[in-house]
């Protein structure tokens, strides 16, 4: 293949998946302005290896493993860096209030708050609608895990938001 075919294919592949992948980078950190940035991120990382990358089986669970990668990453240098704010204001201990239980109904601060493997899991399977061997395949990770980490994560959810909006989530209703 040539550098232009390369190029050209890889231009599709953008086209086609930049969108999907900065969506599902927004959902995974909750943050609509480090969204397009990782996935701009990751659509950079593919380029590097696009020769890998086109001759995988599944060049899309590919680039989803990416940005998950990059979206993981970037949590826990936010977590590092709240951590350094917290450790320089301890020496003026503040009351803080109990959390604003509001701001727990919403989707996006409930999917915050899981552990990011369910996350996800979670993310993938309910909004992407992706199968379990696919979200497995983004994640690098078993199908049995998929399964495990997205019930649990729905049932956190359940718990955080109740089941009726967590039954809206999947498009089933409760009883």
């Amino acid at each position: 293949m040539t550098a232009d075919e390369a190029s050209a294919e890889f231009h599709e592949f953008f086209e086609r998946h930049h969108a999907e992948l900065a969506r599902l980078a927004r959902l995974l950190t909750g943050e609509a302005d480090a969204a397009d940035d990782l996935a701009a991120d990751a659509m950079v990382a593919l380029w590097h290896r696009w020769d890998k990358v086109r001759s995988a089986d599944h060049p899309l669970a590919y680039a989803r493993g990416t940005v998950a990668n990059l979206a993981r990453g970037r949590i826990r240098g936010a977590v590092r860096e709240k951590r350094r704010v917290l450790l320089f204001w301890s020496r003026h201990p503040e009351r803080t209030d109990d959390p604003d239980v509001a701001a727990v109904l919403d989707v996006r601060a409930a999917l915050a708050r899981l552990p990011f493997r369910k996350r996800s899991c979670v993310v993938l399977r309910h909004a992407f609608d992706l199968s379990e061997k696919e979200t497995a395949l983004a994640l690098g990770i078993s199908v049995g895990t998929v399964k495990s980490q997205t019930s649990k994560g729905m049932a956190d959810l359940q718990g955080l938001l109740g089941p009726r909006a967590a039954g809206r989530l999947t498009g089933s209703r409760s009883r």
